[in-house]
């Protein structure tokens, strides 16, 4: 059978952050479908994901770089660093999602279009950023339905909503939470997942006191802050994990 190329863009979505190895390496859904692709055809991957990234560098500087590298199939997630913002215009990441859609279409590779896990039922303001998400999500869809894109709705799965699939920032999502995004786009790619992958998480949602809830702002939500207020990024001086085509081994 040939070889597919697989190139992932996006931010630490697709990056795989909060799923790392034993070395501190994310990992993450892209990584882990492509390794299951592997399993049944060879694979060759690259993912130019960066933590921290907006729209506009993955609409532009990722897409043309990732399309120079003659891919078979793209995969695409975007505007979760957006939607943190104090302030976002919606319709300025549908522009850029369309943009996307229409280099991809005209180059002829596969694109299919994710949306984020839906992090607010956990996080500070969580009814602001579940109602731009939401209005992002939709917008996406329709997109991705005008073109007759595929798209995989991450954020309306309740499931994944559940806190058991994130990690301790809240923003992120777990081993366990990329693992069900690798199913959701293996099967809508057409390849199994190992069943447990879709297996419903066992675990209770934890019910969080006072001090804990002091401990995860000092942790996560002070240092974020501070680090915007200075115009910092998570991404600043981090390079793609896999910038050229990188064989999977089987």
């Amino acid at each position: 059978m040939s070889t597919l190329r697989y190139a992932a863009i996006g931010d630490s979505f697709t990056e795989g952050i909060g799923d790392e190895l034993p070395d501190g390496t994310p990992r993450g859904w892209a990584d882990q479908t492509a390794t299951q692709i592997a399993l049944v055809r060879p694979v060759e991957y690259v993912n130019l994901a960066i933590r921290g990234r907006l729209m506009k560098p993955i609409a532009t500087e990722q897409v043309d770089r990732a399309l120079d590298l003659k891919p078979d199939l793209i995969t695409f997630n975007g505007g979760g660093n957006d939607l943190l913002r104090p302030s976002v215009d919606i319709d300025t990441l549908a522009l850029f999602s369309e943009r996307i859609i229409l280099r991809c279409q005209r180059a002829g590779v596969r694109l299919v279009v994710l949306s984020g896990a839906n992090p607010s039922q956990h996080l500070p303001f969580g009814s602001k950023i579940n109602s731009t998400g939401l209005r992002l999500q939709q917008v996406v869809a329709d997109l991705a339905e005008r073109y007759d894109v595929e798209f995989v709705d991450n954020f309306g799965d309740l499931e994944l909503s559940r806190a058991p699939y994130w990690s301790p920032d809240r923003l992120h999502l777990n081993a366990a939470g990329h693992r069900r995004v690798a199913a959701r786009l293996l099967s809508a790619l057409g390849y199994e997942a190992p069943s447990e992958w879709f297996t419903p998480h066992p675990d209770a949602d934890p019910k969080r006191g006072v001090g804990e809830q002091v401990q995860y702002y000092r942790e996560h939500v002070a240092p974020w802050v501070w680090k915007h207020l200075r115009g910092r990024s998570s991404g600043d001086g981090v390079e793609p994990k896999f910038a050229t085509w990188t064989p999977i081994p089987v």
